[in-house]
């Protein structure tokens, strides 16, 4: 078998066109995700109430299930359950034509990615000794400028390889939006293989593309972890 070596690098500089969405999907997900995640992780410490029961569940859920099976899922139930909001207020709007499907895309890889945070951000709170929150309420501070000031600080420094981890599993993982008709890198490489077949070739250039961009993104994450453990030892 010999490769289209004239395919691949037409395709190859082709498919860099839908990065931006992959990237814009990430980069969504985990700025909506972090705060979530945080928050429910926080709860989830306390270890009382309805709320940490049900986010307990959430979570369980979430790790426990495919995400390729959450997609199918979701996206099939979600517009459905969007539409029927959408007539019930007497609104014209079709929602099945005329959302978007990054959006969908978008509430799934968020769904998803809080719930990994969650127990990442777990795992770092529990790293930090809980007398200093006693501390810090002790010297005046509220619950809140506790967490800001003296604890988030030290989890983030814990949680930054994870969060690295987390971070190049979701790349990865947008790799599945093309199920929601989303224009990302694979699904170009799938339209321009579809021509004459060539999909060897263009998966052989999804490879490459997902393998430099994950690399740069791991090579940022270890930049930031070499500035922050400088900063802890100094400090």
């Amino acid at each position: 078998m010999e490769l289209d070596y004239t395919f691949m690098e037409a395709t190859f500089f082709k498919i860099w066109d839908g990065i931006g969405v992959t990237l814009g999907l990430t980069a969504l997900s985990l700025l909506l995700s972090l705060p979530l995640a945080f928050y429910i992780a926080v709860i989830r410490l306390k270890r009382r109430g309805v709320a940490s029961a049900l986010f307990g569940s959430y979570v369980s859920f979430v790790r426990g299930t495919p995400m390729i099976l959450q997609i199918l899922l979701i996206y099939s139930l979600l517009p459905s359950f969007l539409n029927v909001i959408v007539k019930s207020l007497g609104l014209s709007f079709n929602v099945f034509e005329n959302v978007n499907p990054f959006w969908y895309a978008l509430f799934i890889f968020t769904v998803n990615t809080t719930a990994l945070l969650t127990e990442v951000f777990r795992s770092a709170l529990l790293s930090i000794p809980k007398g200093q929150l006693e501390a810090g309420q002790a010297a005046g501070l509220s619950d809140f400028q506790t967490y800001r000031h003296v604890i988030i600080p030290q989890a983030g420094v814990v949680a930054l390889p994870a969060i690295c981890n987390v971070t190049v599993n979701l790349i990865k993982g947008t790799s599945l939006a093309f199920l929601m008709t989303v224009k990302d890198v694979l699904a170009i490489a799938k339209v321009e293989a579809s021509f004459g077949y060539n999909y060897i070739e263009a998966y052989v250039d999804v490879f490459l593309v997902y393998l430099i961009v994950c690399s740069l993104v791991q090579w940022g994450y270890k930049l930031a972890e070499d500035h922050l453990g400088q900063y802890r030892m100094a400090a």
